[in-house]
């Protein structure tokens, strides 16, 4: 009976860490949604047609310089890609990623900068969720041209496989993030859905919808860009 009571006892006291942790990553996922919607309202921001050739695009909010390396940062966001075997349908549910040893200089100013991230063909997408990716070596990377810029990029755009793009101090601009690496991150996404998940289960096997925290985020790529409009032969 006293052990039946100290384990009642415990998961109560669990309970509040419990949800701590998932209000986080839901906060994380709204903020997410909330960077997204600004900056593809600012009048300079990533080209539609870019856009709308991207089989996922990658979120990662305040990344902040981190005090362990000089350079070095850590942010954490989402990954959100287009449903179906080829990329074709409709934006689906989110999964956590990591960006790791990212080192960008003066760029970053010791402010939090936000990221987006356009995964611009299906064998950039399959490496992202599959395993960890350094951009630039695993998977060719390169700063996104913005706004009218982008008509005259097409052999950046036609060579990369992920494009990014930073803000920072209200400045927005495509940025490289060569030698940084991005991982899914599997502690956050069990957090936020409450199990064990891989990003491949969540994005391509569709294990678990949509998240509250997520509606807005997947609404507005829904609204923004509801077609892949990338070359029917790239996503077979």
């Amino acid at each position: 009976m006293k052990k039946l009571i100290v384990c009642a006892v415990l998961l109560l006291m669990a309970a509040p860490v419990f949800a701590a942790k998932d209000e986080r990553e839901e906060d994380r996922v709204k903020e997410a949604g909330t960077v997204l919607k600004e900056i593809l309202n600012v009048p300079d921001d990533i080209p539609q047609d870019l856009l709308n050739k991207a089989e996922c695009v990658v979120i990662l909010p305040s990344v902040k310089k981190a005090a362990f390396g000089v350079g070095g940062s850590y942010g954490r966001g989402v990954m959100v890609c287009r449903g179906g075997a080829h990329f074709t349908g409709r934006w689906g549910a989110p999964a956590m990623f990591a960006l790791e040893g990212l080192s960008i200089g003066f760029q970053l100013g010791g402010q939090a900068t936000d990221f987006v991230l356009l995964v611009m063909n299906v064998k950039g997408a399959e490496s992202l969720l599959s395993s960890k990716v350094k951009l630039g070596a695993d998977a060719s990377a390169a700063a996104g041209p913005k706004g009218r810029t982008a008509e005259g990029a097409t052999d950046i755009v036609m060579n990369a496989e992920i494009l990014s793009y930073s803000r920072n101090k209200g400045l927005f601009a495509g940025v490289s993030l060569e030698g940084s690496t991005l991982r899914s991150d599997g502690g956050a996404n069990e957090n936020l859905y409450g199990k064990k998940l891989s990003a491949k289960e969540i994005i391509r096997e569709g294990r678990v919808g949509v998240p509250g925290g997520a509606r807005e985020l997947v609404s507005l790529l829904n609204s923004k860009s509801p077609v892949n409009r990338s070359d029917p032969r790239s996503l077979k």
